[in-house]
């Protein structure tokens, strides 16, 4: 034991495959699919041939329970780290088919070369041409069956390449084989480490030191419990992400019989035909908003411990509370699944104006959104009829002020237990006074539209003002901003940017704000080109006077000045040089902020 944190291991490959047969070591059935490039096993083949260091796996030994009965539990050990290397080594020595990006499984086969002259030529990954050529052994993985016949294999390999004897032959096939009795270390973690400590640990043991997010521990855990059905509901939550993203994917779904004659399958099979984007969750997302809603807390690092069974008092692992809270999870995962549920949140955030996908900045707020919604449906202080109005109010109010970017999970926990104390509608009267004060409209939201990122949340939001408002975009009476955002549109300099930069205005930061954007239709666009506002806003005023249309299709004064209000601009646009372009930036994020004023107390 080294610190009492850890106990450092060696095991050949064969038996870190045996345990992993055995289910001691567990992978996720379905987890992330396999990501490493084909070359990238082929090397590490290679690397084991020759005898290299390939590094250490990580496993967290599961709790021992007590059960019902009075006995405990066996606790499996879970694969943290190394399930690339180690699901490489399944597909290239044991033949396993592995999932790629898509779901799909198929074989890794890396050939091999016993006559070889270039080492670094002995393994490659299996084409057509090591199907013809003699010299190659297409798959290796027939070296390590049991069932190998080493001295037939050679007489039949000699018979056709005479340049190699059968004792050398012997030789390299040997050395071959032994990459099954290769060391490999294992950090076994200890079972009473919190998952802080854990993560902190793997963060200083992995060489990129990349921290593995509260979800993967989530998700390790539920694969590796089949007593009280975590594996499936890791099936749930894993088919549930990929069909939101790829609906054709169903029938690749289907395939797994064990799942798709569970009442689960049914449930999502509505997502064959969902082909929205809006809200796309990963599985940190959707157990995110299973936990909160189900547990009423935020800290993703406490459904680890629960599904654990710890006791936070006492600090004991309790069978009783393993249950539960699968039991818990189970109903989160559930309401999340649920066609209505999901569909009606989802549009509620399009009839907030979010009606694209690249408006939407920060997943976590959607995710506390969308648990709110399930909430707000529980509670019966709250008239059906107005949930609508208050998740989208409530969207737009962490959107603008960032609630849940920074220490996320702290904002989540907070908000939730103060929700569970007060009711919702008394948090959120206080919120938004609190929040959403005349300084934050008249001051605080004019500093933030100072900034020269299209993705920032309130430059995003006064789009999805423009398109809750149905706003003209500029220039053009019947094509909204709703149409160029979601479809062909692009943003676009009101003060051409070669304009600016030919009068002295060439820093990036200057040029580039967001107060100088709007979305333009092409052809509007093509015929403002680099020209001062004053000399292309004076063609619009000027056909609005002889009718004859050269940019857009406005040509009534009344209707160019509405035009103007749509899009957030100063009525003195008309005559503007290079003199105010700062005077037009600061009137432009007034309006614009008070545009956003205006659409969120009429949601």
């Amino acid at each position: 034991m080294i610190g009492q944190k850890f106990t450092l291991m060696q095991y050949s490959i064969n038996s870190i495959l045996g345990l992993i047969e055995a289910n001691q070591i567990v992978i996720p059935e379905i987890q992330r699919p396999f990501v490493w490039k084909r070359s990238q096993v082929r090397d590490l083949i290679d690397s084991l041939y020759n005898g290299y260091p390939t590094g250490y796996i990580i496993t967290w030994k599961n709790p021992d329970v007590r059960t019902k009965d009075g006995k405990l539990s066996n606790g499996k050990h879970v694969l943290i780290d190394g399930q690339q290397r180690i699901t490489a080594l399944m597909a290239a020595i044991s033949g396993m088919e592995v999932l790629d990006d898509d779901f799909k499984k198929d074989r890794v086969k890396i050939a091999f070369n016993p006559v070889a002259t270039d080492p670094t030529k002995r393994f490659e990954v299996q084409d057509a041409s090591h199907l013809k050529d003699k010299k190659w052994i297409p798959d290796i993985s027939v070296i390590f069956k049991p069932d190998f016949d080493v001295y037939s294999f050679a007489v039949e390999y000699t018979a056709v390449n005479s340049d190699i004897d059968i004792s050398q032959l012997f030789s390299i096939i040997t050395k071959l084989k032994e990459i099954a009795i290769r060391q490999i270390g294992v950090i076994e973690l200890d079972q009473s480490l919190d998952i802080d400590e854990v993560t902190e640990i793997f963060i200083r043991i992995n060489s990129k030191g990349t921290a593995l997010s509260q979800s993967d521990f989530v998700m390790s855990k539920m694969a590796a419990d089949s007593s009280h059905g975590g594996n499936l509901l890791r099936k749930v939550v894993d088919y549930f992400c990929h069909l939101a993203v790829k609906p054709d994917f169903y029938t690749s779904m289907l395939k797994d019989t064990e799942f798709s004659s569970t009442s689960y399958a049914q449930k999502i099979k509505w997502l064959a035909h969902n082909f929205e984007d809006i809200y796309d969750p990963d599985y940190g997302d959707m157990l995110r908003v299973a936990f909160m809603y189900s547990f009423s807390r935020g800290r993703l690092a406490d459904l680890v411990s629960l599904l654990s069974g710890r006791d936070f008092e006492t600090r004991e692992y309790k069978e009783e509370i393993v249950s539960d809270s699968y039991t818990k999870l189970e109903k989160g995962l559930q309401s999340f699944i649920n066609e209505y549920s999901f569909s009606q949140f989802v549009l509620a955030i399009k009839g907030a104006g979010f009606k694209s996908s690249k408006l939407l900045t920060s997943n976590n707020t959607l995710d506390f959104a969308y648990m709110l919604y399930l909430k707000l449906h529980d509670d019966p202080s709250i008239q059906k009829t107005q949930i609508r109005s208050y998740i989208q109010k409530w969207f737009v109010l962490s959107t603008l002020t960032g609630r849940y970017v920074n220490s996320p999970e702290s904002a989540m926990s907070r908000d939730i237990r103060t929700i569970e104390e007060k009711g919702f509608l008394t948090f959120f009267d206080e919120t938004e006074r609190s929040a959403l004060s005349e300084t934050f409209w008249n001051v605080t939201l004019p500093q933030n539209l100072e900034t020269t990122s299209v993705n920032s949340p309130a430059f995003n939001t006064f789009l999805a003002a423009q398109i809750n408002l149905n706003k003209n975009s500029l220039f053009v009476h019947g094509t909204m901003i709703s149409d160029l955002v979601s479809i062909t549109g692009d943003v676009h300099h009101i003060f051409p940017k070669a304009y600016l930069k030919k009068n002295g205005i060439d820093a990036k930061g200057r040029y580039n704000q967001v107060t100088n954007y709007t979305y333009l239709d092409t052809q509007v666009n093509k015929a403002i080109s680099d020209d001062a506002p004053a000399v292309y806003f004076s063609k619009v005023v000027l056909q609005c006077e002889n009718k004859e249309l050269r940019i857009g299709n406005i040509s009534e004064l009344d209707a160019l000045k509405q035009n103007l209000a749509d899009n957030a601009l100063p009525q003195d646009i008309i005559s503007m040089t290079i003199e105010d372009y700062d005077d037009f930036l600061n009137k432009r994020r007034q309006l614009m902020a008070k545009m956003i004023e205006t659409y969120y107390k009429q949601l």
